[in-house]
């Protein structure tokens, strides 16, 4: 692999966690403190290895690819295909779509495998490996040069962003189970734990597809090398997804996590360079208790839980303004602080002298 372990840095520096926990302290000294807002804030300040982290260009990325394994019977997402929804995602019409706009965020839709062809968009990448992936359950997902060839795209899309904020979220027909597979295979828990139930399929149809996806595993039960896995099992978007984790990390970027598919391609890319969790913060765009189970494995929670069913990417966009507060507070508020002694008295009689309080007088 092109990106070995050592290009990473894991994060922790103690003398510079200590200094950012003070200048937290200090201006909870002035202000009271904002719970989970400040670790936080803490992390933000390790990953950028500075203690005022400020963010640039940030990119919200739904990384769009179908899936053989959908023909065992995975009903369509929202009742529209993966290129129907790409489409959305690029007309404004989703919500995820407003949101990014909304906070700032830079859309990026990425056809890493869609199956039909789309029309070329401002907003739209297309690096398509292939037309989907073939059917897991009767053999190998992707060739291994394709998954090599999903990991280098993945590499050469983040190594061209120039921002410092990288959000991943999945979008395709059998996204979902696919990344199920991978996790279930890469961590030995059931593939029960992670398959991601739908109130509205009939409780047999769910025992059906579970059945489906459990020979797709049992087929490929000898396979445990990451690499060996996503070409086994991962989907087009797991793998473009990976490198470009991989990168994002190297270049000290912060990654936004959301949902499923991106929780296994964080997985993979673990596998391959450990140090790259250390970039990473949760999100989540639904309460399934299949990504309860999949952030346990990094022993994460989400940022935000708003108890919402919508598309991946949708929590990303919505917990960006937490996390841009949570820097702010280091970044913006750091000079009220360092004015102020850990008394909260350090230039009070300058403060009152200019609102004219009890020390102007002459």
């Amino acid at each position: 692999m092109p990106i070995h372990q050592s290009l990473i840095s894991p994060t922790a520096n103690p003398e510079l966690e200590r200094a950012l926990r003070e200048r937290i302290e200090r201006r909870a000294a002035i202000s009271g403190g904002l719970g989970e807002l400040e670790p936080l804030a803490v992390r933000l300040g390790l990953v950028q290895e500075t203690l005022t982290p400020r963010f640039r260009e940030p990119t919200l990325a739904l990384f769009a690819a179908d899936h053989g394994i959908a023909v065992e019977g995975i009903g369509l997402l929202h009742g529209n295909s993966t290129r129907e929804l790409a489409l959305l995602a690029l007309q404004n019409k989703l919500p995820v779509s407003v949101f990014a706009r909304l906070q700032g965020l830079h859309l990026s839709v990425v056809d890493c495998g869609i199956a039909e062809q789309i029309a070329p968009h401002p907003l739209l990448l297309a690096r398509k490996i292939a037309h989907g992936t073939r059917n897991s359950r009767l053999g190998v997902a992707m060739s291994m040069e394709q998954a090599h060839a999903g990991v280098r795209v993945g590499m050469e899309i983040a190594a061209t962003f120039e921002g410092n904020v990288l959000a991943c979220a999945g979008l395709g027909q059998g996204s979902e189970e696919s990344a199920a597979l991978v996790l279930a295979r890469l961590s030995d828990r059931p593939l029960s734990s992670f398959i991601l139930t739908h109130v509205d399929k009939p409780q047999e149809a769910a025992e059906h597809l579970l059945a489906r996806l459990q020979n797709a595993l049992n087929r490929h039960r000898d396979v445990h090398e990451p690499m060996d896995v996503l070409a086994a099992l991962g989907g087009f978007e797991l793998a473009v997804m990976v490198g470009a984790m991989l990168v994002a990390a190297s270049k000290r970027s912060l990654i936004i996590v959301d949902g499923l598919a991106a929780c296994a391609a964080l997985r993979l890319a673990a596998l391959i360079a450990p140090p790259v969790t250390d970039y990473a913060v949760f999100c989540r765009s639904h309460a399934q208790q299949g990504l309860d189970e999949a952030m346990a494995l990094f022993r994460a929670s989400a940022l935000l839980e708003l108890g919402m069913q919508s598309s991946d990417g949708t929590g990303a966009a919505l917990a960006w303004p937490l996390i841009r507060s949570a820097a702010a507070l280091l970044s913006e508020l750091h000079e009220v602080a360092d004015r102020l002694s850990p008394s909260g008295h350090g230039d009070l009689p300058v403060l009152t002298q200019a609102i004219g309080g009890p020390d102007s007088r002459p």
